[in-house]
């Protein structure tokens, strides 16, 4: 997983989405939190790739039971925690985890 963002303004705000086992929920909050970022909300979700197509293509066995983590957080602040996935929780391995970020230009309300 490349963990770097490729921008010049670090204070650009975008929405980081991680995807993980449940398991991992509460350490990926108290690392989020961490790292100052505050604006986060969780998902829970299932998997729906069948396990036998998953074992027969890359080996993998996937878990079903997930998290999804998403949060409003700078430019400079996301790229600490993408390297911190990366460093803490292996996100640069199989079956751990995902996550990714999206620009956000303009907000209406």
């Amino acid at each position: 997983m490349k963990s770097e963002l490729k921008s010049p303004e670090t204070d650009q705000v975008v929405l980081m989405i991680i995807i993980a086992g449940r398991k991992q929920k509460n350490a990926l909050l108290t690392s989020l939190l961490a790292s100052g970022i505050h604006l986060i909300d969780t998902v829970y979700g299932k998997g729906t790739v069948c396990a036998g197509y998953l074992r027969n293509t890359f080996g993998l066995v996937p878990e079903e039971k997930k998290v999804v983590i998403t949060c409003a957080s700078t430019y400079a602040k996301a790229d600490l925690v993408l390297k911190l996935l990366v460093e803490q929780f292996h996100f640069d391995k199989p079956n751990t985890g995902i996550a990714f970020t999206v620009p956000i230009d303009r907000v209406s309300y």
